[in-house]
């Protein structure tokens, strides 16, 4: 079973992913994984690309999922994550993969309310002693000011959780994905793989049941069909 995971940041596709790689024995793989441990013969050009600051170029990133998928970890299949990005990606995705002989069976799109996932993730902070999170919403330390798990008066907050910060990284989502979608729900069309709609704003738990209900379902279809 080979599958992409889709949403924005803080939607969950890490804490998805993780539960999907355990559940079905898949391998996890994300772009920033791939590139630091690029096969040999294509380590040296991701290193010269990476240190003059550019983008790693699409054909260089396939050869390395390619090689990657060959590996025994994913006899079962995988989990992609943090690619394709563009239409042009996806589309040598699949070209790469009909050459292996291999196909995506499902393309899971984890959905957002905009205005509430800035909510989510603008009011985290943490202990800057032991790391313990807590929210200004959904999680206050039980005594204002004071650690639950270490007594500790002082917090802290990431800069990539800032209002303005969050708010582009969504805009820049909507815009670079959007065309990607409409790929995959095209495909999906033609009986070529399953798409999933998920909306990512449920509870943890809830978006793995839902997930896991439609991959059960999807799949007695097919053996059905």
């Amino acid at each position: 079973m080979n599958l992409i995971l889709f949403g924005p940041p803080g939607a969950g596709k890490g804490t998805q992913a993780e539960l999907l790689q355990k559940r079905y024995a898949l391998a996890k793989l994300s772009t920033g994984d791939m590139l630091r441990s690029a096969p040999a013969a294509l380590a040296g050009l991701v290193k010269g690309y990476m240190q003059k600051g550019e983008l790693v170029p699409d054909d260089v990133i396939i050869a390395i999922i390619k090689a990657r998928i060959d590996e025994k970890d994913c006899a079962k299949g995988f989990i992609l994550d943090g690619f394709p990005r563009t239409k042009a990606q996806a589309e040598a995705l699949e070209g790469m993969l009909h050459a292996e002989g291999k196909h995506l069976d499902y393309v899971i799109e984890l959905a957002v309310d905009d205005k509430k996932l800035v909510e989510r993730i603008t009011g985290r902070f943490s202990c800057a002693k032991c790391g313990a999170g807590y929210h200004d919403i959904f999680k206050q330390p039980r005594k204002l000011g004071i650690c639950d798990e270490c007594a500790a008066t002082e917090f802290t907050r990431r800069e990539d959780d800032k209002v303005e910060t969050v708010a582009k990284r969504l805009e820049v989502y909507h815009r670079q994905t959007a065309p990607i979608l409409d790929y995959y729900r095209a495909q999906a069309g033609q009986g070529a793989l399953a798409y999933i709609h998920v909306n990512g704003m449920l509870p943890i738990e809830e978006v793995t049941g839902v997930i896991d209900a439609a991959l059960q379902a999807e799949k007695k279809i097919a053996e059905n069909g």
